[in-house]
């Protein structure tokens, strides 16, 4: 049991790091593809129209109603627009100084926006980067170690495999606090985020778990506990069972 155990962790460990690897090789080509494409935002202000945008269509609907096509609209207004006196033009010109000083401020607020928005994505993405890359060096250094540990098990698991088949009616150990807390915060993560790559989920989970208080850990210990409390209850009365019904089994081949 206790080498099975060791093989999950390094089997975890190693795919661990394949996923710092693989998040490192994204994140690059992720930023890439951002530096040669921009998407439009929704959210970004829209540049106002000039004064003589907002005369042409105040005139549009009522050349419209003539028949006049789009060509024969631009060549109308353009020439009534252009023999017009700079006091007749002056009601558009202030419409559109008021919406033009209208878009300034919330492109200034759109940007503020954006400069935040790129802050806490770059320090969550920096916290992601540091948490693989940390986990990634420590097990670099056990590579060799964790292979032969690999062999060795599977080696001892195969002879006692050969002796010994396992039991479906041995109660199964439960999760711990920190696969709890995983489980539930993967199926948030992957709604709010369905987009992201398994290797980010990941990292994002262990973040999360670092940055969780004190308080919000004790929930998770709780039920980890309880479960655990349970399965020991179980393994007793396994046992118990267990060690009832040998000797009778002993007894029959005698």
């Amino acid at each position: 049991m206790k080498l099975l155990e060791d093989e999950q962790k390094q089997k975890m460990a190693m795919e661990l790091l394949e996923q710092y690897l693989q998040f490192k090789q994204e994140a690059e080509k992720d930023g890439d593809n951002k530096k040669n494409k921009k998407e439009k935002d929704p959210l970004k202000p829209k540049r106002p129209e000039s004064a003589y945008f907002l005369f042409m269509n105040e005139r549009r609907a009522a050349l419209i109603a003539e028949n006049k096509s789009v060509v024969e609209i631009a060549k109308i207004t353009g020439e009534e627009w252009k023999n017009m006196t700079e006091k007749q033009k002056a009601r558009y010109a202030k419409v559109a100084n008021e919406k033009n000083e209208k878009y300034t401020q919330e492109m200034e607020i759109y940007k503020q926006n954006k400069e935040t928005e790129a802050e806490i994505a770059k320090k969550e993405e920096d916290e992601v980067l540091k948490v693989l890359k940390q986990e990634a060096l420590q097990l670099l250094k056990k590579k060799e170690k964790t292979e032969t540990i690999i062999k060795k098990t599977k080696e001892k698991r195969n002879k006692t495999k050969n002796n010994k088949n396992d039991d479906p009616n041995k109660p199964k150990r439960p999760a711990s606090s920190f696969l709890l807390f995983s489980k539930e915060t993967r199926k948030d993560l992957s709604k709010e985020k369905p987009d992201i790559s398994n290797a980010q989920l990941t990292a994002l989970i262990s973040v999360k778990w670092k940055e969780l208080g004190e308080e919000e850990k004790q929930r998770w210990n709780s039920e980890a506990a309880k479960a655990m409390e349970i399965f020991k209850k179980e393994m007793e009365e396994y046992n118990k069972k267990n060690v009832v019904e040998t000797p009778k089994n002993d007894d029959n081949q005698r």
